[in-house]
């Protein structure tokens, strides 16, 4: 596969303007808001009432190539064109009818996470994927138009989020399982990294390199990473959210790799993931100098209005750590409480932006909106702006399953809405670096 550095060839510019929808008004705009100015929208209506398992194709997670936006859903992705930001236009929508769709993406390769079995057979790019098939499946984005369905690699717990980067001649992925719930092969208990290597030059020759076993959890049951987040440049980290009981391992500086991570140590929190505690680490991170651990947790399974005014400050928090030693450094809690019974709420995924001279967070918290915030002083975080739609109405689940600053711009993944993309107005981003991608679970360098 060749390098594909232009956005679109003119065969495919041209099926980009016969196949795309026109651009939705950007209801994102009539949102409560202060410093987040709402610019284009790619519609992808969606929802889950109604809409059983194998219809329903509501968004979930998002990755950068150039400019492309690949927007991940229940029933596939969407390539979408943001070479300008105000006028986002699909590309296509490529069918794959497992559930969650989370996406990581290389150049010309796209791996997907196929969720759970399912009890019939179904069709990812057209090809039958059997009855009981979880895992990956990777596809060739040669032509973005038109995505192919390459390979597949097949695990016993299925793959829930995805995590990953180069490794000389091949990716090695992070597939994340999130649950022991329904695992085959043996007494497995989805208590480990399923770690996978793709290679470059042949990715229907993915497999299934080795098996990252975990630590804990310490008071509740096995489940495995729900995500991790990669660091690679001088800090050579990876953080895996899992249960209660964060693993943080090296991958290079300290006896590690990206094949073989070596682990480090643990982080817990008081009423995180814990027994009793409803919920589960969901989401790690880490700021460009590799200094400091951003972790979230789930409370409610993304299901339940866990933000509301009355709910316990530690139910809707971002919680900082000293990336080396563990340290808690501070916490940063929703300031805006989310009072509507139906509105799902938790801190659900987020990216931090790579500027040297401050720590900023922005993130996408389901009914709650996006948000950014400054931690540069991780004990008094500061909320910077933010967006707050309204509640569904009738209930549903939605909001933003994602929202990630990418080259001057935050792109809010709306699980019933589509993109959303909005400008931070204000200088606390100015001076962060044009990227050519972003898987936001991977940071390719450090900033010191």
């Amino acid at each position: 596969m060749g390098h594909r550095t232009r956005l679109l060839t003119a065969a495919a510019a041209a099926v980009l303007m016969a196949a795309s929808p026109g651009v939705a008004a950007a209801d994102h705009g009539d949102r409560p808001a202060e410093r987040l100015q709402a610019l284009g929208h790619s519609p992808h209506p969606a929802t889950f009432l109604g809409e059983p398992d194998g219809v329903r194709h509501v968004n979930s997670d998002l990755a950068f190539w150039g400019d492309l936006a690949f927007n991940g859903n229940y029933d596939g992705f969407r390539v979408i064109d943001i070479s300008s930001p105000r006028e986002p236009r699909e590309i296509v929508h490529q069918r794959c009818n497992g559930d969650q769709g989370d996406v990581f993406v290389w150049d010309d390769v796209l791996v997907r996470s196929w969720n759970a079995k399912k009890p019939e057979a179904r069709l990812c790019d057209g090809q039958v994927v059997p009855a009981g098939f979880e895992g990956v499946h990777v596809f060739d984005l040669s032509d973005p138009a038109d995505p192919v369905l390459v390979g597949a690699v097949e695990l016993p717990c299925g793959s829930h989020t995805l995590t990953g980067a180069r490794d000389g001649d091949r990716l090695i992925v992070y597939s994340n399982n999130s649950s022991s719930t329904g695992c085959t092969g043996g007494d497995l208990a989805g208590d480990f990294i399923d770690v996978l290597q793709v290679p470059l030059d042949d990715p229907a020759g993915a497999s299934l390199l080795r098996r990252e076993p975990l630590e804990g959890p310490l008071t509740a049951i096995a489940t495995g990473c729900h995500d991790a987040g990669l660091i690679l440049g001088k800090a050579n980290l990876l953080a895996c959210a899992s249960a209660d009981a964060i693993n943080v391992f090296d991958v290079g500086n300290r006896g590690g790799s990206l094949a073989d991570p070596e682990f480090l140590f643990t982080v817990t929190e008081p009423g995180v993931g814990q027994a009793g505690t409803n919920g589960r680490w969901h989401s790690a991170s880490f700021t460009w100098d590799g200094e400091v651990l951003v972790a979230g947790w789930e409370p409610g399974g993304g299901a339940e209005p866990e933000c509301e005014t009355v709910d316990p400050p530690v139910d809707k928090s971002v919680f900082f750590y000293d990336a080396r030693t563990g340290t808690k450094l501070g916490q940063w809690t929703l300031p805006r409480g989310q009072d509507g019974v139906a509105e799902n709420c938790t801190i659900h995924n987020y990216d931090v932006v790579p500027v040297e001279d401050r720590y900023v967070l922005v993130s996408g918290n389901y009914q709650a909106g996006t948000w950014v915030t400054e931690f540069t002083d991780p004990a008094n975080p500061v909320t910077l702006g933010y967006s707050d739609p309204p509640a569904l109405v009738p209930p549903d689940l939605g909001g933003a399953w994602s929202s990630y600053w990418y080259n001057g711009s935050i792109y809010e993944s709306s699980i019933t809405e589509g993109l959303n993309v909005f400008r931070y107005r204000g200088h606390e981003l100015k001076g962060a670096p044009q990227l050519d991608h972003l898987n936001p679970q991977t940071q390719e360098f450090t900033l010191q």
